[in-house]
């Protein structure tokens, strides 16, 4: 493997994961927690995570594009997944810019004792789009494995 699919794969890899696992295996739990717990929760976490993700999922973009660009004699199954991989993270962070990010500010200035009324409706929006786009990562990881196990 090459430096260039191998920090792909690392920083592709990471940024896919860290999201579908919020999806998958944290926001459940969350869901589940009184209303000020629920909303304090969700703003620690949009300081964590909006520390590293604007740079990993642009990265992450960079990457794969550049990845299925700058690769040599490739067959037409693996370029294809290699497209494909960029394609989805190129979607998801579309995704997140266009969606995500503004709920994101909205829940940062709620009073967690006194959020809006329907601060439920805003977070299942949320929801909704961290679901597609988080499966549109995990997609996009799995394309990415594939043109590698099938490339080496």
């Amino acid at each position: 493997m090459d430096f260039l699919g191998f920090i792909t794969m690392l920083i592709a890899g990471f940024t896919a994961c860290a999201e579908f696992t919020s999806y998958a295996l944290v926001h459940p739990i969350i869901r589940q927690l009184p209303q000020k717990h629920h909303i304090l929760f969700e703003q620690g976490s949009l300081k964590t995570y909006g520390l590293i993700m604007p740079i990993l999922m642009p990265l992450s973009v960079i990457l794969t594009l550049s990845f299925a660009l700058f690769t040599n004699e490739l067959g037409s199954i693996e370029l294809t997944a290699r497209f494909t991989t960029a394609g989805m993270f190129i979607l998801a962070t579309f995704i997140t810019i266009r969606y995500n990010v503004p709920i994101n500010k909205e829940i940062k200035q709620w009073v967690a004792d006194n959020p809006p009324s329907d601060w439920k409706e805003i977070r299942k929006r949320w929801m909704y789009f961290q679901s597609v786009r988080s499966w549109l990562l995990l997609i996009g990881f799995v394309s990415l494995c594939f043109s590698m196990a099938i490339s080496y």
